[in-house]
C-alpha cells in the first residue's frame, strides 16, 4: 500500500508551540545535533504570549516559523505543518512534541524501520521519561472494547533492552513523536481538527488501518518527555479533554453495535457515577469548611474541579460544542 521511499527521503519535522518557549528551545537545540542529511524543521506557532517567536526566530533562523495567531490545538496546528511539510516536497513528516529530546540518530533509524517494513505507514518511537532517563513513558495503546478506552504498551516500565527491541504493531502510537508517510497523508487526510487536544493520534493511526496502512513501533528511534509539560492548566484540563474526545472517538470509529454496548455498560453508568459524586462531594466541602482546615478543603475543591471537567466535556460533546473548551479548565490550581 505504502509508496517506495527515496534512498534518502526528506523528512519533515513539525514542532508545535504554544506558551512553551523554554521546552521548544531545548527541543530545537537537539534538533540542531540530528546526523541525518536530509530533514526541515518546521515550528508552527499557536499564537504564544511568551516571545516564543522572536526567541526561536532569533537562535533559530534557518527553520520555517508558521505563526497561526490563536489557540488552534493540536490537531489544527500540526494540521498546517503538516500541509507546509507537503508543499515542500517531504517524504515523511514527524510530529515532535516540543516538550522533548531527541536521539541524534532518531530520523536515520526511523528510516530503516520504514525499508525494513513497507507495509507500515505510520511508526512511533521508544519514549521515555525525561527525568528517569531508563523508564517508558509509554509506546502507545491497543483499544479495549470492554472498557471503551486505551491500554498502554509500556506505561511507566523500565527498559530492559530486551523486551520492547522489536518492531510491534499497535492500535496506535504516542503522538509525541509520531512519523508518517506522506502517501497516508494524500489517502486518508489530516488529523480531525474537532479533538482540539488528545484522541487525534489514535483517530489518525485508525484511520489509516482502514486505508491498508500499518502502525508500528521503531525501538531504536529514541526521544526523552517531559510528559504533560505540553498540557496548560494541570487535570481539569485534560480530563475535560480526554471525556468528551472519548466520546467522539466511539462516535467515529466503533460499530454501531459496539458503540451502544459501551454506552449501556460503560458511559452511563460512569457520568451517573460522577453526578452523585460531584453531590456529594459539594455537600462534603461544605461540612469541611465549618469543621477542618482550609488546606483539607482546597485539596477537595480541586478533586470536584476535575469531576466538574469530565462533566463539562461529557456535556459539551452532545451539544456539539468542540474547540478549545471553556476557558475556567486553563486556570492553574496550585
Amino acid at each position: 500500500m505504502s509508496a517506495r521511499l527515496p534512498e534518502i527521503p526528506k523528512i519533515a519535522v513539525i514542532v508545535l508551540n504554544w506558551n512553551g518557549k523554554n521546552d521548544t528551545l531545548a527541543c530545537l537545540e537537539s534538533l540542531e545535533i540530528l546526523t541525518y542529511p536530509n530533514f526541515e524543521t518546521i515550528v508552527v506557532d499557536n499564537g504564544s504570549t511568551d516571545n516564543s517567536v522572536p526567541a526561536i526566530c532569533a537562535r533559530f533562523p534557518r527553520h520555517i516559523v508558521i505563526q497561526t495567531g490563536s489557540n488552534l490545538g493540536f490537531a489544527v496546528g500540526n494540521n498546517i505543518g503538516m500541509k507546509k511539510a507537503i508543499e515542500g516536497g517531504a517524504d515523511l513528516l514527524l510530529l515532535l512534541n516540543n516538550d522533548t529530546i531527541a536521539a541524534p540518530d532518531l530520523l536515520e533509524r526511523f528510516v530503516e524501520t520504514f525499508k525494513s517494513h513497507p507495509d507500515a505507514g505510520i511508526l512511533g518511537a521508544k519514549i521515555y521519561l525525561f527525568n528517569n532517563r531508563d523508564t517508558l513513558d509509554h509506546l502507545g495503546g491497543m483499544w479495549n472494547r470492554k472498557t471503551g478506552t486505551f491500554e498502554f504498551v509500556g506505561l511507566r516500565e523500565k527498559d530492559d533492552r530486551r523486551q520492547w527491541e522489536l518492531p510491534q504493531e499497535l492500535d496506535y502510537v504516542c503522538g509525541a513523536c509520531l512519523i508518517v508517510r506522506r502517501s497516508v497523508v494524500e489517502a486518508i487526510g489530516y488529523l480531525e481538527p474537532r479533538y482540539f487536544l488528545i484522541w487525534e493520534e489514535s483517530d489518525f493511526c485508525f484511520r489509516a488501518r482502514k486505508a491498508g496502512f500499518k502502525t508500528i513501533t521503531s525501538p531504536q528511534a529514541k526521544i526523552w518527555h517531559k510528559v504533560s509539560a505540553s498540557i496548560v492548566g494541570g487535570k481539569p484540563h485534560s480530563t475535560y479533554f480526554w471525556w468528551r474526545n472519548r466520546l467522539l472517538w466511539i462516535e467515529r470509529n466503533c460499530p454501531p453495535s459496539e458503540k451502544w454496548s459501551l454506552y449501556l455498560r460503560v458511559i452511563i453508568p460512569d457520568v451517573l457515577h460522577m453526578v452523585k459524586i460531584r453531590l456529594l462531594k459539594k455537600f462534603q466541602i461544605f461540612l469541611t469548611k465549618l469543621l477542618t482546615l482550609k488546606s483539607d478543603v482546597k485539596e477537595k475543591e480541586l478533586k470536584l474541579l476535575k469531576n466538574r471537567a469530565a462533566l463539562c466535556g461529557v456535556r459539551d460533546y452532545f451539544f456539539r460544542r468542540f474547540g478549545n473548551g471553556p476557558s475556567w479548565i486553563y486556570k492553574k490550581h496550585d
